[in-house]
């Protein structure tokens, strides 16, 4: 349980009334919430004795991307997992292959000093995960990234994977030739 906090004496709080603005108050009443994420606090003013209700919950810093053109937004699995899954569309790769690269992923932004990663890095740990897993969603994945302007471009990568197997490529394929 979490208890009563120890701001001052037991079972007293410094938080200021919302009737007469005093900022001293007891804890009357301490309880969990049912999701187990924040705790509901019944309070009295030692001032004007009226109870009020305060709420604590742990602040969260949020997982940021920093996008190409140098925008930020939240950090979203789903949204990462939805363009492997498409990618990957009718391809022998399982659902929790993806989700463990978009672990990978994730931690990465977690690990990271500002809770934050560039895209580009994201997009190359996805790419490089793809190409070692199943060459056709890299294929997929990459024309929609690297935005091929043409079919140069595709056929250039295409050309590129095909070298790199002769060569031997140290990444297996996860479906054999037919």
């Amino acid at each position: 349980m979490w208890g009563i906090p120890s701001s001052g004496e037991a079972g007293f709080g410094q938080m200021k009334c919302p009737y007469c603005g005093f900022v001293k108050d007891r804890v009357v009443d301490s309880r969990e919430s049912r999701d187990g994420d924040s705790i509901r606090r019944r309070r009295q003013c030692l001032s004007c004795s009226r109870r009020f209700t305060s709420y604590e919950r742990i602040d969260e810093i949020p997982y940021m991307v920093i996008k190409k053109d140098g925008g930020r937004e939240k950090f979203d699995r789903g949204k990462i997992l939805n363009g492997l899954l498409k990618a990957c569309e009718k391809r022998p790769v399982g659902l929790t292959q993806l989700e463990k690269i978009v672990d990978q992923v994730e931690l990465r932004v977690q690990e990271s000093p500002e809770h934050e990663l560039d895209s580009v890095t994201i997009g190359k740990i996805l790419l490089s995960e793809l190409r070692r897993l199943d060459k056709v969603a890299y294929l997929r994945f990459a024309s929609v990234y690297l935005e091929f302007e043409d079919v140069t471009e595709f056929m250039r990568e295409i050309n590129d994977l095909f070298e790199k197997k002769q060569q031997g490529e140290s990444t297996p394929d996860v479906h054999k030739e037919r």
